[in-house]
C-alpha cells in the first residue's frame, strides 16, 4: 500500500516553496523585475483566454469654438481589446515506489524531495524565464508570447493579440535591424529608437539587451558616463543607464535575450498575468497505472500581455 505521508510531504515541500517560487522567477529576468515592482504582474480569475483594453484612438468631439457656437456631442470609439491564448507550463516531481522503499521515515524521505523540488524549481524557472523573449512558436504555439512576438522584425505585418498589424497602424511597434554596432552608430540609433518612442510623459524605462549589444553600449562609454541603478544592481543585474532607462543584460551565460537585440520597453503597457489557481501550484497526485510511482506537477498559467504595441521598439544589430 502507498504510504499518504509521501504525498503529503510532496504537497508541503511544493507549496511551502509557492511564493518563493514565483517571486524567482520574477526576479530571474530584468523585465518580470521590473513589472512586478510596477503592480503589473496582475493575476486572472478565469475565463477563456486573456483581454487587455486598449486605447487605440482620441476622442473625435475635440472643438475650437466660440460662444454659442455647436459642440460635437457624438460618443466616440476609441476603446478597443486585445485577446490572449491561456498558456500552460508544468515540471513533474516524481518518486517510484522502490525509492520510496528505500527512503522510508520521514527524515529520509525530506532531502530526496527537497532537491526533486529545487530541480524542478530551477527548470520552471529557467524555462519561463526563456518563453519571456520567445516568438510564442515553440510546441506548437503552446508557448508564452514573448517579446519577439510583440516586438517582431517586421512591424507592420502578422497577428498579435488577436490584432492584425497590417490594418491596424496603432497596434505597430518599432523596430531597426542592421544595426552597426560602431560608437557613435550605436548611441545614434539608441537616441532615435527612445525619442520615437516618448509621448509626453511616456517614456522607456527598461532597455533589456543580449550579449553583443550590451556589451557594444558598454564599450561606446567612458568610465565617468557609466551611471547604473544601485537598486537593479541589488537585485543581481549587471545595468547602466541610458537618458531614464536602465539597460540592463538579459543575456550572459544561457541567456534569455537573443544577444543580437536590445528592446526598448515602456512596461507600464506590459502586464505578466498569471492564473490565480494555477501560478506555481501543485497538481493532484497522479498514480501511473502500469507503473510503481507517484507524480506532482509544480504548474503555471498565463500569458505576457501588451496593451500598446507602438510604444515598444527593437534594435537588431547586424547578422
Amino acid at each position: 500500500m502507498t504510504s499518504p505521508n509521501i504525498s503529503e510531504m510532496a504537497t508541503v515541500a511544493i507549496e511551502s516553496r509557492r511564493r518563493k517560487l514565483a517571486d524567482n522567477v520574477s526576479d530571474n529576468t530584468a523585465l518580470l523585475n521590473r513589472l512586478k515592482r510596477r503592480g503589473k504582474r496582475v493575476p486572472i480569475t478565469g475565463g477563456r483566454t486573456i483581454y487587455e483594453e486598449l486605447e487605440y484612438a482620441e476622442n473625435e468631439t475635440y472643438k475650437r469654438f466660440s460662444g454659442y457656437e455647436v459642440l460635437d456631442i457624438q460618443p466616440s470609439d476609441v476603446f478597443t481589446a486585445a485577446e490572449f491564448d491561456l498558456r500552460q507550463v508544468a515540471v513533474a516531481v516524481t518518486i517510484s515506489g522502490l525509492e520510496r522503499l528505500q527512503n522510508s521515515g520521514k527524515e529520509q524521505m525530506i532531502p530526496l524531495l527537497k532537491k526533486r523540488v529545487g530541480n524542478a524549481e530551477k527548470t520552471m524557472i529557467n524555462g519561463l524565464s526563456g518563453d519571456l523573449y520567445s516568438n510564442g512558436e515553440a510546441d506548437g504555439g503552446k508557448q508564452v508570447d514573448g517579446l519577439q512576438a510583440a516586438i517582431t522584425t517586421d512591424s507592420d505585418t502578422g497577428t498579435y493579440g488577436g490584432i492584425n498589424r497590417a490594418n491596424h497602424t496603432f497596434w505597430r511597434h518599432q523596430f531597426k535591424g542592421g544595426i552597426n554596432l560602431g560608437s557613435a552608430s550605436l548611441r545614434d540609433e539608441m537616441m532615435k529608437m527612445y525619442v520615437q518612442l516618448c509621448r509626453n510623459m511616456d517614456k522607456i524605462d527598461l532597455i533589456p539587451s543580449g550579449n553583443d549589444m550590451f556589451i557594444a553600449f558598454w564599450e561606446t562609454l567612458q568610465d565617468q558616463q557609466r551611471f547604473t541603478n544601485p537598486n537593479m544592481g541589488k537585485m543581481g543585474f549587471l545595468n547602466i543607464k541610458f537618458m531614464n532607462a536602465d539597460v540592463v543584460l538579459d543575456g550572459g551565460l544561457g541567456g534569455s535575450a537573443d544577444t543580437r537585440d536590445m528592446y526598448f520597453l515602456n512596461t507600464a503597457y506590459l502586464n505578466w498575468r498569471p492564473h490565480k489557481d494555477q501560478d506555481m501550484t501543485s497538481s493532484d497526485d497522479r498514480y501511473a497505472t502500469n507503473q510503481d510511482a507517484m507524480v506532482k506537477f509544480i504548474m503555471w498559467a498565463g500569458n505576457l500581455t501588451c496593451s500598446n504595441l507602438s510604444l515598444q521598439g527593437r534594435l537588431q544589430k547586424t547578422a
